[in-house]
């Protein structure tokens, strides 16, 4: 029971006779014990006070002492004595009233709850769902790292993939431009054959016309010996030989220089077009294990997302119903919480009733210990 409240009961001669004169009022104005105090049976003991019933003033008094003072001063001691009576009956009721105010207080009280258990665990709780969400922001951070990752890379695969397009479709005309090489140096081979060939006939022409020459020049020699001087003959012989070996000679190594010439070209293109093909190879090769490990990489960060995803949703789904057993402990706490502060509100007017009905009854008593003084007196 409150403190206050156990003041306001507190046996006393004062409280006693506050009580007394609260069951002098209750006889007297028909009040039984169940029934209410206001205002109105409070004043009650003020108009029906005059002992039996009587229902005499202050006024009647001093007449009734003025004409016979030994009647009335025996008529008073003996209201007095029956009043006395009343008053020690009082007590005794007002004792029990006491006893069961104190017993209703120590059932009605309300019982103190320990909270500290909860505290501790919605420290906890919280602590966790603060972890929760660190880690939740983690995760989501890895996941934007992924996607970043997973997007350079896409970016990285299409610039490669680009790029071994623009190698293969220079690799297509390198094999365009080796064909046609190829299709020229075998024309070339064959010009070179021919011209070969028609070295050889014209060779074999000169050979066959140095015979003749020799021919013709040894009958002419073996018919002019008598006829002419042989020296003359031999020069021009020899002059026109000459001649047909030089130009025969100059023809061959022109032909020769020229099929040397073209021949090295072709060959020094060829070889250049091969070690460009063998680089283009190597190097779309290189491609090819770039992209298979890009898409390997690509393959494992999708894999990732997916299981991050997951996780994600899994952490978010566990917090919901973290949350919400939570917002179920709190809702219940709030109501008991609130049942508390309504049982709290509930007994403040309680006291604030009792502290006013303890004061009309101060203001009773005071007005009655006020007639008693005066009669008294008198």
């Amino acid at each position: 029971m409150p403190e206050r409240f156990s003041q306001l009961i507190k046996p006393s001669s004062r409280l006693s006779s506050l009580t007394g004169l609260v069951r002098k009022a209750s006889s007297l104005g028909g009040i039984t014990p169940t029934t209410r105090i206001s205002t109105s049976s409070l004043s009650m003991p003020l108009t029906l006070y005059g002992g039996g019933g009587g229902g005499s003033s202050a006024g009647s008094c001093s007449s009734l002492i003025g004409a016979d003072g030994k009647a009335t001063m025996q008529n008073l001691n003996d209201r007095l004595a029956t009043y006395l009576e009343k008053v020690r009956s009082l007590e005794a009721a007002n004792g029990e009233l006491e006893r069961k105010i104190r017993e209703w207080y120590e059932k009605r009280a309300p019982v103190a709850r320990d909270y500290s258990a909860y505290e501790k665990t919605i420290a906890d709780l919280r602590k966790q769902i603060s972890a929760m969400t660190q880690m939740n922001a983690k995760i989501i951070l890895q996941i934007d790292n992924a996607r970043l990752a997973s997007d350079d890379f896409k970016v990285k695969y299409e610039a490669e993939l680009a790029l071994r397009q623009s190698v293969e479709a220079d690799v297509v005309g390198l094999r365009r431009v080796l064909d046609d090489l190829t299709l020229t140096r075998s024309a070339l081979e064959a010009q070179v054959e021919a011209l070969q060939e028609e070295l050889i006939y014209l060779k074999k022409n000169h050979q066959e016309e140095l015979l003749v020459l020799r021919s013709q020049l040894g009958g002419q020699v073996s018919v002019e010996v008598d006829a002419a001087p042989q020296q003359d003959l031999m020069e021009v012989l020899q002059e026109i030989r000459a001649q047909y070996e030089g130009i025969a000679e100059k023809n061959r190594r022109d032909m020769e220089g020229w099929y040397r010439g073209k021949f090295d070209a072709l060959s020094q293109q060829v070889s250049v077009s091969t070690e460009a093909l063998q680089s283009s190879k190597s190097e779309i090769s290189e491609l090819k294990r770039a992209i298979q490990g890009l898409e390997i990489e690509l393959q494992s960060l999708l894999s990732l997302k997916a299981a991050l995803e997951a996780t994600l949703r899994e952490t978010a789904e566990r917090r919901g119903e973290e949350l919400a057993r939570l917002q179920g402990v709190v809702h219940r706490l709030e109501g008991e919480l609130a049942q508390v502060r309504g049982d709290a509100a509930r007994h403040g007017e309680e006291y604030q009733a009792l502290l006013d009905i303890k004061t009309r009854l101060e203001r009773e008593i005071s007005m009655y210990r006020r007639l008693l003084d005066g009669e008294d007196s008198r």
